[in-house]
């Protein structure tokens, strides 16, 4: 007798429920493998600085890569999976969030609801990429699409983006924040700003943005990509709130980006986004465990990187089909409804 779809959910749910368990002995070997390379090239971006600035922005780019490992362990501390201890995932938490400039609490709440809001189209707009409807896109006046069209440009998205998001996103709380929200925040810009003052006043402002601004913007751009690619690809997941489901925006509306090994290690295993949206109680290092293991979880989209750059052309989404459609589409779409029209 074949199984209803709430009787899949159900044993989907069971099946990666083993994984969703940290191992302190992984975490710790984690914190050391990512915090201490990534502050020794650090150090040795300032002091390669003496021979040539190429050594130093080759520091930087290597660097970059180290941040975003270090932004997954953040991550997962916001999702109390990375260690056994709140207080710990708490520390840790915070630690990373100076190293990537993220304010610990209000990133973690931010999140929280993007998890929860994931593909429904009703409650977009928290910890999303802003992402329009065809129909929303034609009903806005030419100034309008002009804006949203500037806001996709993958020139602005992956380039303006980093620096908006580092500089006034994260640096702002949300109206609806509580105290210990907002406090978190105020702590952690002032810590950032001490430690930027020093880094400047010490080594000049030129080479601390060759070194600690150049990481940054990389890896900015590098997670803006990676939080793009895993939610925006042509037949991705998305319902209206009354028809919505969490387990299908998880393992339909999340792609599994298939990297090289190299790659994966780097981004910590989010490529197995599906995996990490189904359960987000499970520690990056346990996320392709569960994908080889719970077979149904590898019918999830498979992005490769060549796939990903087409994936760039997609800026609308279309509910009627279940599926992203470029801007040439929607006008194409416009044209043929102002024709229909005119014949009536």
């Amino acid at each position: 007798m074949a199984k209803t779809d709430a009787e899949k959910t159900k044993q989907l749910r069971k099946d990666v429920a083993p994984f969703a368990k940290s191992e302190t002995r992984v975490s710790i070997q984690q914190l050391l493998n990512t915090l201490v390379p990534l502050l020794v090239i650090w150090v040795a971006g300032y002091v390669l600085l003496q021979y040539s600035p190429w050594y130093t922005a080759i520091c930087s780019i290597v660097a970059s890569g180290f941040v975003v490992r270090a932004f997954i362990i953040f991550h997962d501390c916001t999702h109390g999976s990375f260690f056994k201890s709140k207080k710990a995932n708490d520390i840790i938490g915070n630690i990373t969030g100076l190293l990537t400039s993220f304010p610990y609490e209000k990133w973690k709440r931010e999140h929280t609801i993007h998890h929860a809001t994931s593909a429904n189209l009703d409650k977009r707009g928290i910890g999303d990429i802003d992402m329009l409807t065809v129909d929303e896109y034609l009903e806005k006046s030419k100034m309008g699409r002009l804006g949203y069209r500037f806001y996709r440009n993958p020139f602005v998205l992956f380039g303006l983006g980093p620096l908006f998001m580092v500089l006034v996103l994260n640096r702002i709380n949300r109206k609806d924040a509580k105290r210990k929200e907002r406090m978190n925040t105020y702590y952690t810009n002032i810590a950032l700003l001490a430690i930027c003052t020093t880094l400047i006043w010490v080594f000049g402002l030129s080479t601390f943005l060759l070194v600690h601004g150049l990481t940054l913007f990389i890896a900015g751009s590098l997670g803006i990509w990676l939080f793009y690619i895993q939610h925006t690809y042509e037949d991705s997941y998305f319902e209206v709130d009354e028809k919505w489901d969490y387990v299908k925006a998880a393992v339909e509306g999340s792609s599994y980006y298939k990297l090289p090994k190299l790659l994966q290690w780097v981004t910590g295993n989010i490529g197995f986004h599906h995996v990490h949206h189904l359960s987000p109680r499970i520690p990056n290092y346990k996320l392709e465990d569960a994908h080889e293991t719970v077979k149904p979880l590898q019918q999830a989209t498979t992005i490769t990187i060549k796939k990903s750059l087409e994936s760039i052309r997609y800026k609308l989404y279309d509910p009627e089909n279940y599926r992203f459609v470029t801007f040439k589409e929607a006008a194409e779409r416009e044209s043929m409804r102002d024709k229909q029209f005119a014949t009536k």
